[in-house]
């Protein structure tokens, strides 16, 4: 740090943290945009984040796809306290629409996956 530098340089673990934040925040508002709160106060009934693993789990067309549900319902708890409710709910309802979709995750060993398509 310098006499003109009134903070340390950013690390690269910083930087993207701050990145990270800054792009959750971006998604927050633009959901607000689009999806304006309801002035409704009909709760659903509460389910814990266990629970819904387990459902999601089941309802998975595909072994591949119920031994995903742990990993994607993660990643979306950790991020759940910093959006709002219902975009919260918006993203369990795809995590569930890929599970019990036949098709995903796509057949990795067929030769004419996407990765090889090169007309993309």
């Amino acid at each position: 740090m310098n006499a003109s530098t009134p903070h340390p340089e950013l690390n690269p673990y910083q930087k993207d943290a701050i990145g990270k934040a800054a792009h959750l925040r971006r998604e927050v508002a633009s959901f607000h945009q689009d999806w304006p709160r309801l002035n409704s106060a009909d709760l659903l009934p509460p389910i814990t984040w266990s629970e819904l693993e387990r459902q999601l789990a089941s309802l998975s067309a595909t072994a591949a796809g119920a031994a995903m549900v742990h990993d994607l319902v993660s990643a979306t708890r950790k991020q759940a306290t910093f959006k709002p409710s219902e975009l919260v709910m918006r993203e369990i309802l795809c995590i569930a629409s890929a599970v019990m979709d036949e098709t995903f995750p796509p057949d990795l060993s067929c030769s004419d996956s996407e990765a090889d398509d090169q007309t993309i």
